[in-house]
């Protein structure tokens, strides 16, 4: 059985994405439990300003999962037929989207009841639970070899990042 080999701008564009958005997860719980706390709070408090943290993380996410959701939708379109990498996108379009429209300074003023901030939090759940559909479908499906492809450095010719845009223009004369 041969190697599962992944292209290398997928491979880019979600390796940065599986780096941040967990970091965005953990401080969001971080922010959440400090300033909302509705459902629960963590046991210590933890000090900086974890909102502007949060919010750094979400602005260098919003452009790489913009460039993840073009490739998505043109290259790796057939990757969306699995139901958990559709929903994990959708997922993080969600939160990116979400965060993107909402106010910083809401949290700070204690205004807990924007509706964005609502859909904010309603992503942050669904990321978890995306993330996680994910990984166990690409176990599931291609084991751990597949799992592996994801994180190796190995470039086939015609694969290296001269051949991207290339890569995306024969996506859109394909009917796959």
């Amino acid at each position: 059985m041969p190697r599962p080999y992944q292209p290398s701008l997928l491979r880019l564009l979600h390796g940065a994405t599986a780096l941040l958005v967990p970091l965005a997860w953990l401080t969001g719980f971080v922010v959440y439990s400090s300033a909302d706390g509705r459902f629960g709070r963590l046991p210590f408090t933890l000090p900086g300003d974890w909102i502007d943290l949060h919010g750094t993380v979400g602005v260098v996410l919003w452009p790489i999962a913009l460039l993840f959701g073009f490739y998505a939708l043109t290259a790796g379109r057939r990757r969306l037929r699995q139901p958990a990498n559709a929903v994990a996108l959708l997922a993080l379009g969600l939160a990116v989207g979400s965060g993107k429209l909402m106010d910083e300074d809401w949290l700070r003023d204690g205004q807990l009841d924007h509706l964005v901030y609502s859909i904010h939090l309603l992503a942050w759940l669904l990321i978890a639970i995306a993330v996680t559909l994910h990984v166990m479908a690409v176990l599931q499906r291609g084991g751990w070899p597949l799992a592996r492809s994801m994180a190796s450095v190995e470039l086939r010719c015609g694969d290296l990042p001269g051949t991207w845009l290339d890569q995306i223009r024969r996506s859109f004369q394909s009917k796959s």
